[in-house]
């Protein structure tokens, strides 16, 4: 199931995704806001991306290797919707990472907009959520012109302040317009 916008092509995730997915998430600059860090070797990100197959094998949705229609063959950043657990809340959740080349065009922004459709428009979800760290001001504005709302906080990360849940719900989302 590929997916296209003006300026992103988004694909399933694939084995084939190993070192894309490494260079990254392990990347220091990516992970400014992630309390645990840039993946810390390949063997991590080997780990994410079985946990990342299995989820598309069990659900037939999640992860999208993203990449820019004018280069299809080089994988920009990572993003999707997936069934995640924060502090015992279960959510449909919308997350994404690109490369540091990649930001301050919109894409991410770009990216959200169709998942969000397609989350409501062909998954038929009830809702989308995203969670974000209180000080990652670009992704707020991100989840926010997607669509989703402030929601509250989720304590999950041991030590340190509660992230920020925003949310969307389909009736909302339908609503809009």
């Amino acid at each position: 199931m590929h997916l296209q916008t003006e300026r992103l092509i988004l694909r399933p995730v694939t084995p084939s995704d190993l070192d894309d997915l490494f260079r990254i998430y392990g990347d220091p600059a990516t992970n400014n806001f992630n309390p645990a860090g840039p993946y810390p070797d390949i063997a991590h990100a080997k780990a994410v991306l079985s946990r990342w197959l299995h989820h598309w094998n069990k659900y037939a949705f999640g992860q999208w290797a993203i990449s820019l229609n004018e280069a299809p063959e080089k994988v920009i950043g990572f993003g999707g919707l997936s069934i995640s657990t924060y502090a015992d809340i279960t959510i449909n959740n919308l997350g994404y990472r690109f490369a540091t080349e990649a930001w301050g065009k919109g894409l991410a922004i770009e990216f959200s907009l169709l998942a969000v459709r397609y989350g409501f428009e062909t998954l038929t979800l009830n809702a989308i959520s995203g969670v974000v760290r209180p000080d990652h001001l670009a992704s707020q504005k991100v989840l926010t012109k997607a669509g989703l709302k402030y929601a509250g906080e989720v304590d999950d990360v041991t030590d340190e302040e509660p992230s920020l849940l925003y949310t969307l719900k389909a009736h909302e989302w339908r609503g809009r317009e």
